[in-house]
């Protein structure tokens, strides 16, 4: 539906300890054993909350996003006092996950922060996005005091029931690793593991805090632990040899060969080992709509985008006409195959996954990384540059439309027109799953300039999701600008399936705002409300101050304070 387009300048990392990886691959953090310093922290500091904030700086999480409930709130205090950490406040769960995810692309690891239940069950739908996109996101929520937990009481954020287990069951199936921290006593070791397994896995992890626990000074905390420290993964030898040899063997025996990048690429950390293949080998190249922004599109031999019948021009011709084609990453689910309708013969193709690689109808092999075979390949293969020159040969440019005049009503692909003169090297584009899905792919990305499809596969938002966070983005001085298509509906479902319910009647209905901050003003709202706008929807904004608030509340905001407070049971 729409698109937006900002400087990716706030994206660059406060910290030297990961370095921004290139359009949203995913960081590492220290390949081998690091020498380390001990270092004693402050009493004060040697808490869980800190603890956890020194963890996320040191993955190079330098922004978190949040949104504050009575169950995380000691523990935000805590991230807040992490001098290398920024809490961005969200305007609701989801968005907060959303933004996570966003950051996740971009800077390799994401991480929000979200009140228990009515929270986590809020931002579950970013998480199951990150999951299918392969992030390390990690969401931490704040969950009731560890002393309620095995009792018989009820709680609010919760289904009215004394199990407080519904949340960890639904987060089970979209996260690789879920932490349950009740007690200090293996808090550390449940963060680390956590961490480590989304860094590892590139998926999305879950952490459950108690109330009670991150302010609570504890020895395990006192003395910052050793830097994590993953070890790569790496090939079977035989088989990656193998792998490469069957590979080469097949593709040097076509005469017309193509090579298509998906989004896999990403948590394979191999579009550098594409590029590698796409300079030695002189095939066509192109990406499936997923992955535009993977690729360089200053490319040489890029072509486009391969989408079966909505491919860039003349492409999907090449492509399924071709005699080999080469597949990084690929997904091919309903949409990016368009209904199941490309026309690929499973025996031309070679399918290379992030640790497995398919050649035509068989061997299969296991254990192989999709950046060593795409580099092994790249090696071994003779330059062809067949396809390529055919595409040159039947390629036709499009024509371009007849000049309207400016005060004609406004065409779309007017607009991309303007769009696509914006573009640099210093801007990303996010496109929205709408129409502008498919005419961002018609954009021609400058060297430098990121992208991002905002909805991935498994989950869609809109502009009224969007809208409710661009507060958010005034608040911290992002430099965006949005184009918001108002095409009166959801176009992508009326070319699906048409109906009423696609429609949004922008206009009608009747509204009148008004903001007061005395006495006069409010009197006079009220009057237009009830007299001259009583058949309008009336919004009244009333500014007061923060701790203007009933006594009954100060009461019982204390005595619920108290509550969340107690200490932990001895164990």
């Amino acid at each position: 539906m729409d698109t937006m387009i900002g400087s990716i300048d706030t994206c660059n990392p406060s910290t030297g300890d990961i370095c921004r990886p290139p359009n949203g691959a995913v960081s590492t953090v220290q390949t081998s054993p690091p020498s380390h310093s001990t270092t004693t922290n402050n009493p004060c500091d040697a808490t869980l909350g800190r603890y956890l904030a020194r963890r996320l700086v040191e993955i190079g999480v330098t922004d978190i996003f949040s949104v504050p409930g009575d169950f995380n709130l000691t523990l935000l205090d805590h991230l807040i006092a992490e001098p290398n950490l920024n809490l961005i406040g969200c305007c609701n769960e989801l968005n907060a996950g959303y933004a996570a995810n966003g950051y996740a692309r971009s800077r390799g690891v994401g991480a929000c922060v979200v009140t228990f239940t009515v929270g986590g069950l809020s931002v579950l739908n970013a998480i199951v996005g990150a999951y299918n996109e392969n992030l390390p996101l990690i969401c931490i929520v704040g969950r009731p005091n560890s002393n309620d937990y095995g009792t018989s009481r009820i709680l609010h954020h919760t289904i009215g029931l004394p199990d407080f287990s519904q949340e960890l069951r639904c987060f089970q199936a979209v996260t690789s690793y879920q932490a349950v921290i009740n007690n200090l006593e293996d808090a550390h070791e449940l963060i680390d593991t956590a961490i480590s397994t989304a860094l590892k896995e590139s998926k999305p992890v879950y952490i459950s805090i108690s109330y009670n626990l991150p302010a609570i000074p504890m020895p395990t905390f006192i003395r910052d632990p050793a830097p994590f420290s993953l070890a790569p993964k790496a090939s079977n030898k035989v088989g990656l040899e193998a792998a490469v040899e069957a590979a080469a063997e097949f593709l040097n025996k076509a005469v017309k060969l193509v090579l298509v990048g998906r989004t896999k690429m990403r948590v394979a950390k191999a579009a550098d080992a594409f590029v590698e293949l796409a300079d030695a080998s002189g095939y066509s190249v192109a990406v499936m709509p997923s992955a535009k922004g993977q690729v360089p599109e200053h490319h040489k031999h890029f072509i486009g985008t391969y989408w079966g019948a909505v491919s860039t021009a003349i492409f999907a011709e090449i492509a399924e006409s071709a005699d080999a084609y080469l597949f990084a990453g690929p997904i091919f689910n309903d949409y990016s195959s368009v209904g199941y309708s490309l026309l690929l013969k499973k025996e031309k193709a070679i399918i290379v996954q992030p640790n497995r690689v398919t050649i035509g109808n068989g061997p299969a092999f296991g254990c192989v990384l999709m950046k060593y075979f795409l580099n092994g390949v790249a090696k071994r293969i003779k330059r062809n540059e067949t396809s390529y020159e055919n595409y040159h040969r039947i390629f036709v440019p499009e024509g371009k439309p007849l000049r309207e005049d400016p005060k004609e009503p406004l065409r779309v692909h007017v607009l991309f027109q303007h769009i696509q003169k914006m573009l640099s090297s210093e801007m990303a584009v996010l496109a929205e799953t709408g129409d502008s899905w498919f005419n961002c792919q018609k954009l021609k990305l400058p060297e430098g300039c990121g992208y991002e499809l905002r909805v991935p596969d498994a989950v869609r938002v809109d502009r009224l999701v969007t809208t409710q966070d661009v507060s958010t983005m005034i608040r911290y001085g992002q430099k965006t600008i949005i184009f918001l298509i108002n095409n009166g509906g959801y176009t992508i479902e009326v070319e699906i399936h048409d109906g009423p319910y696609n429609a949004i009647h922008n206009g009608q209905g009747k509204c009148w705002t008004a903001k007061v901050r005395c006495e006069e003003e409010l009197v006079k709202a009220i009057s237009t409300a009830t007299n001259e706008e009583k058949e309008s929807f009336c919004f009244i904004e009333v500014i007061v101050h923060k701790d203007d608030t009933s006594k009954e509340l100060l009461e019982w905001g204390s005595r619920v304070s108290a509550a969340n407070s107690r200490p932990p049971n001895p164990q």
